[in-house]
């Protein structure tokens, strides 16, 4: 299940929920894997199947991204009904799905990861997809998505809360295409905290992120 820790790049505990406890990755696994994920809040939620580029929507023109055969990101209830979350909420995912496949391509300097990120956000970005090139590690399996929770800040900015499961994603080998599979533990299941700016362009760009793994309110 192991998938390098996605690092913390801004921790803006105004904006982070009573359940995430602190922006910082306090799991101390740091260097660890990573993918994340939990249960369903409230059960019964309609699952949204795999997609290799999320919806399209705003008026710029959003770059193709496709991820590899082997790696698939599956979004429970991201749609809300509310047109400002929704767009924000679909390039939230098509941020998630560019820099998964700027892994697997081994693609540092993707043109699709300053489409979606900016400033401290975009800086930790790219560290961590070069981190799995240096590596010589890419990743491999399904990751599913699922419990966000959107909170508006006047029209251009949104926070966005949302929980990651990593229990079926791996890191691989990029030579022998042999997956790390580990045993799942609570470490398997990620808080995600971020925040988005919409651009000029009508793109929702993630500015800051944040993430705890294990975090109760993800782990089954």
């Amino acid at each position: 299940m192991k998938r390098r820790t996605l690092p913390v790049v801004a921790a803006f505990a105004a904006l982070l929920l009573t359940a995430c406890g602190g922006g910082d990755d306090s799991s101390g696994d740091s260097q660890d894997s990573g993918k994340i994920a939990g249960a369903d809040e409230g059960g019964g939620k309609k699952k949204e199947s795999p997609s290799p580029t999320a919806p399209r929507g705003g008026t710029a023109d959003h770059p193709a991204v496709r991820l590899p055969s082997d790696v698939k990101n599956v979004y429970e209830s991201w749609k809300t009904g509310d047109p400002v979350k929704d767009a924000a909420l679909a390039d939230a995912r098509r941020r998630i799905d560019a820099t998964d496949a700027a892994i697997a391509d081994g693609e540092s300097e993707s043109e699709t990861i300053p489409f979606y990120y900016k400033g401290e956000a975009l800086v930790g970005a790219a560290r961590w997809i070069s981190g799995f090139k240096k590596d010589g590690l890419s990743i491999t399996g399904t990751t599913r998505y699922y419990a966000p929770q959107v909170t508006e800040h006047g029209k251009t900015a949104v926070s966005l809360l949302y929980c990651a499961d990593e229990s079926k994603a791996y890191t691989k080998n990029r030579k022998t295409g042999k997956p790390d599979k580990t045993p799942v533990t609570d470490k398997s299941y990620v808080l995600y905290n971020t925040r988005l700016d919409k651009n000029e362009q009508g793109v929702w760009q993630t500015t800051m992120l944040s993430s705890q793994r294990g975090n109760a309110k993800c782990t089954p």
